[in-house]
């Protein structure tokens, strides 16, 4: 009799475990749920798998949060979440979802900072991410003298780019980044400077990059407009630049540049009445306008004025520049713009 059953639980017991066993590996292969074109389910600090399995649930997405922890059991596989959010795409299957919490293959979100933007522009988009954590009230933020990107100032000191954070990132952290990412360029960049330049230091690159680069319409004028100041300093000639007035004025600008704006002896950014360069960078440069600055045009031009379509006419002499000036300035065309057309 016992033999019979033995037999008998011979035969049936690899029969209910091959069972088992499809009815395990279909479950957790099976596509998910997935009713919307994408979705997201975040793995919070602290979750373990039967807290996602059962929000997995409670979405709808799997039919029971047991019989999917059980399936996975059988199949053997146990898993390491990670925190963060974590995109679903139809045709998803449970184990594909849990091999991303495992890799950490969280959702990570853009952050563009566009060149040429000031640092208070900078502050304020961040702030305006609703992915960023916020711990920053603004420019004079007391936290910021803290960190390791504190100086002088902070103008110039970050670079433009795009960067991408996980959901709940601080807006420290990103600045963390784009500083460490601008001081790496500069170093970069500065070794490589043409050894005849005015620049004394990569600090002074950056400066008279966050010029170039408010100056510029058109991208492959920056070495030209670089090649002009750099001339400029070379000579013991002003800067005579338009953006670096406007930057002092701060809030007093009002869109219009007026003849008192050129006198005003009080302005320490007015490059109209001091020499060399202005105290601090006037915004934030990208790669390519630093490069420009380090290694700018060898032509002879000194002048260069807005034709209307974004970009510059270059001269050498004084004459030429003023001749310039009446053709593409005092005669303006109806369609006139400082950048180029979209």
């Amino acid at each position: 009799m016992i033999k019979r059953i033995l037999f008998c639980i011979g035969l049936v017991l690899p029969i209910l475990l091959g069972a088992a066993w499809h009815w395990s590996s279909t479950s957790i292969n099976r596509p998910l749920s997935i009713t919307e074109p994408t979705t997201v389910i975040e793995a919070k600090a602290g979750d373990g798998l039967i807290k996602v399995l059962a929000r997995l649930e409670r979405l709808g997405l799997i039919p029971s949060a047991r019989a999917s922890r059980l399936a996975l059991r059988i199949q053997g596989h146990s898993v390491n979440l990670k925190v963060g959010e974590y995109e679903l795409q139809q045709g998803d299957t449970l184990l594909e979802l849990l091999g991303r919490f495992e890799r950490g293959d969280v959702v990570l979100y853009p952050v563009t900072i566009p060149e040429g933007v000031t640092f208070d522009w900078m502050l304020t988009y961040l702030k305006s991410l609703d992915f960023i954590r916020h711990t920053l009230t603004g420019p004079d933020d007391a936290q910021l003298k803290s960190y390791r990107f504190a100086a002088d100032y902070l103008e110039g000191q970050f670079l433009p780019e795009t960067y991408f954070v996980t959901r709940g990132e601080t807006d420290v952290s990103v600045l963390d980044r784009s500083f460490t990412a601008m001081q790496q360029t500069l170093s970069a960049v500065w070794s490589s400077c043409d050894p005849k330049t005015p620049l004394k230091s990569p600090q002074e690159a950056l400066i008279l990059a966050s010029i170039v680069e408010r100056e510029t319409g058109v991208p492959n004028e920056r070495p030209q407009i670089a090649g002009v100041f750099t001339r400029r300093l070379t000579k013991g000639m002003r800067l005579q630049t338009d953006p670096t007035i406007i930057y002092g004025l701060g809030d007093n600008y009002d869109g219009n540049l007026r003849r008192v704006h050129l006198n005003d002896t009080k302005n320490p950014y007015n490059t109209y009445l001091i020499k060399g360069l202005p105290p601090t960078p006037i915004a934030l440069p990208g790669t390519a306008a630093i490069s420009a600055v380090c290694n700018p045009t060898t032509d002879d031009s000194l002048y260069f004025v807005a034709k209307g379509d974004g970009s510059h006419a270059f001269s050498a002499t004084l004459g030429e520049h003023n001749r310039n000036v009446r053709r593409y300035q005092l005669n303006r065309r109806s369609n006139y713009r400082s950048s180029p057309a979209p």
